[in-house]
């Protein structure tokens, strides 16, 4: 019998780290969420050791993450944390819309406990494959005394939720962020402070999602996109802005408009790092977690009226 918060739970939604090629020399040419994670956690003879549990949550490409399941995730996430023998949680996920999940898990959950997000860069089926060391590390995060909040367990590093992001399509050190520790040959040193904050509740995402576009400043933009926006009914606009978040002056005509009409308009920069300085400290990560942010705020705003 595992002893008080001693087990850990891995819930699995697919992604690269769960997909697979027809040749193991073949990186790109794969087809993710094709693993289950029982799967997954196979191929770390290692964690046979570790009193687990697996469940899966969702298997799906993370390009095609949706609301829907965001909200199972939330909810499972929430119960096994509300077990007393759980210990932490390891959630694997596709990289290229983790920090996004990542960010809405810590706003909703805000966990006392570890939430370690991991993926990989490179299909189950590599010659390489970058996976099961990430997983590996992960489950050792997630039992790591004192860990706390959602993170990243990903190439030997840990980073904080939010500020994370995407910053390389292929390398398998793809992501950038506030490195809160580092995991070497098994061990956690802690490089920075756990994240923290107060819960929005997994049950806000059973709110029906506000709709918020992400549109990007550009040379010659055509403000037509933005009254398309509008007229369609969207909540609000995640406007990615040239620099320090300026904006194309037939752009900002047009938010005017779209801000005339009700919506809610966020900018951010399109730079691939940096923040828009002198803007709100909501504005200081990238240009997706900033779009989720906003959807969150809206949800928030739908739900308490």
């Amino acid at each position: 019998m595992p002893s008080p918060a001693s087990l850990t739970v891995i819930l699995g939604t697919g992604g690269t780290i769960a997909g697979a090629a027809a040749n193991a020399l073949d990186n790109v040419g794969y087809t993710a969420a094709e693993r289950g994670v029982a799967d997954l956690v196979a191929a770390v003879p290692p964690l046979a050791a570790v009193p687990l549990e697996a469940e899966q949550v969702a298997q799906v490409d993370s390009k095609d993450m949706s609301p829907a399941v965001w909200r199972q995730l939330a909810a499972r996430a929430a119960f096994h944390l509300a077990r007393p023998e759980v210990g932490g949680l390891v959630v694997t996920h596709g990289t290229d819309t983790l920090e996004e999940t990542a960010l809405v898990l810590q706003r909703v959950l805000a966990p006392a406990k570890p939430v370690v997000l991991t993926a990989a860069m490179r299909p189950a089926t590599s010659l390489a494959a970058d996976g099961p060391q990430n997983l590996m590390d992960a489950v050792t995060v997630a039992r790591a005394p004192g860990a706390r909040g959602v993170v990243l367990a990903f190439g030997g590093r840990v980073f904080a939720a939010e500020g994370l992001r995407k910053a390389d399509a292929y390398r398998i050190d793809a992501f950038e962020g506030r490195e809160v520790a580092r995991v070497e040959e098994g061990r956690v040193r802690r490089t920075g402070e756990w994240p923290a904050g107060a819960p929005l509740g997994a049950g806000v995402l059973d709110t029906e999602p506000p709709r918020v576009a992400w549109i990007t400043s550009h040379a010659g933009f055509d403000p037509a996109l933005v009254d398309a926006a509008v007229a369609a009914g969207f909540d609000g606009l995640l406007v990615a802005g040239t620099g320090n978040g300026t904006l194309n002056a037939a752009l900002a005509a047009a938010l005017d408009r779209a801000r005339a009409a009700g919506v809610e308009v966020r900018v951010t920069t399109r730079c691939a790092s940096g923040r828009v300085v002198g803007g709100p400290d909501d504005q200081a990560t990238g240009a997706a977690q900033a779009r989720t942010a906003l959807w969150l705020d809206l949800l928030v705003r739908r739900r308490t009226g």
